[in-house]
């Protein structure tokens, strides 16, 4: 199959094992990965930018399908000086005497954000992790997103009772979806290349269906019988 693919992705998330698959299963279809913010990624979508995306819910599902694949985990942030140094999990209790950063560009879904308010929002986590690397405050991400900005002086664990984030894959609703869509799912969702499910490369469908409809067997015709000479 020929053409090409182009899956955007946000920060944290990383497509590379199954761009890999893709590669091994239809190696004359390019496919193009494309960074985007997470404020960026169902607009891309919609806008025919990109043919899919894997991005974070709860988000902006307008007009897209989602396809859960998994949920991260959430940890807060924090210095590697700070009080919270020894623990190896905490709760949202454990932060209400502290100022918790919400970026612009926050992915959690809070009824309501645990510690104390900021002044300001910053407009990216990146620009939050430099605000807590200074020494004041905490910041509450998916771990993908700590992992991410990893710093030395800088160490996150697990927040036990935070909301969580899932990462799906996410592109148009349409009565049908075009193959290359249906191979991408197929891929994230772990499906084999003969998986009835999902599109199939050409020979296995033949193999298939030779399976399902063999050839008539051919009956064997008795031999003929040599007539006797007649003697002279």
């Amino acid at each position: 199959m020929t053409g090409s693919f182009t899956l955007a992705y946000v920060p944290g998330v990383t497509p590379g094992k199954w761009a890999r698959v893709w590669q091994e299963r239809l190696p004359e279809t390019s496919l193009t990965l494309v960074q985007v913010t997470a404020a960026e990624a169902a607009g891309k979508v919609r806008s025919g930018e990109a043919d899919a995306a894997l991005l974070r819910l709860p988000g902006d599902r307008e007009g897209l399908h989602a396809i859960p694949l998994y949920t991260e985990t959430t940890v807060v942030v924090f210095p590697k000086d700070h009080e919270f140094a020894a623990a190896d999990e905490l709760s949202l209790q454990d932060l209400k005497e502290h100022v918790l950063w919400q970026p612009l560009d926050d992915t959690l879904e809070w009824d309501e954000p645990p510690g104390q308010p900021p002044v300001e929002r910053p407009e990216t986590t990146a620009d939050a992790i430099e605000i807590v690397a200074a020494g004041v405050g905490l910041l509450v991400v998916p771990q993908s997103l700590a992992r991410l900005h990893h710093r030395k002086d800088l160490k996150y664990v697990p927040l036990s009772d935070a909301p969580q984030s899932r990462v799906a894959l996410s592109f148009p609703i349409r009565d049908e979806n075009p193959e290359l869509v249906e191979h991408m799912i197929g891929i994230v969702r772990g499906r084999t290349v003969n998986s009835t499910r999902g599109p199939q490369q050409e020979p296995a469908r033949k193999q298939q269906q030779q399976r399902r409809n063999p050839a008539p067997r051919q009956q064997k015709q008795p031999a003929k019988r040599a007539k006797p000479r007649r003697g002279r």
